[in-house]
């Protein structure tokens, strides 16, 4: 398979991961040391235990995503995908759609493509 369609499949399993409402299955798309940058919330999360409390937090608003666009580059064992998604969450019984853009880099840890960075951010009213 191509790297580049192992990388795309890696954002696919992350948005699969959101589904599974069990912060773990998402966590388990990151490297150890990885860096988020959230949609839904203003702290940078730089350690592991940050980032289970905020998909602890996510997981709370029955998340998914829809991928718009993606752009995938490959740099050796480094990897970015950055593009626009759509997530969906619930809050007081309602479904809302949160249009995003998102930058994910990925490192080749030989097995498998992990997350060592994810920034994801609100598109602006424009």
């Amino acid at each position: 398979m191509e790297e580049k369609t192992k990388v795309s499949d890696r954002l696919k399993e992350w948005c699969q991961a959101l589904k599974s409402a069990d912060p773990e299955n998402i966590l388990a798309c990151y490297d150890v040391h990885a860096s988020l940058l959230p949609t839904l919330s203003s702290r940078i999360r730089r350690t592991r235990p940050e980032l289970r409390e905020y998909f602890e937090f996510l997981v709370q608003l029955e998340p998914g995503c829809t991928v718009q666009d993606e752009h995938v580059r490959i740099y050796g064992d480094i990897a970015i995908n950055s593009g626009s998604y759509t997530f969906h969450v619930s809050k007081g019984g309602d479904r809302a759609a949160v249009p995003a853009r998102f930058t994910f880099v990925y490192r080749n840890t030989g097995d498998n493509w992990l997350i060592v960075e994810h920034h994801s951010s609100l598109f602006p009213d424009d």
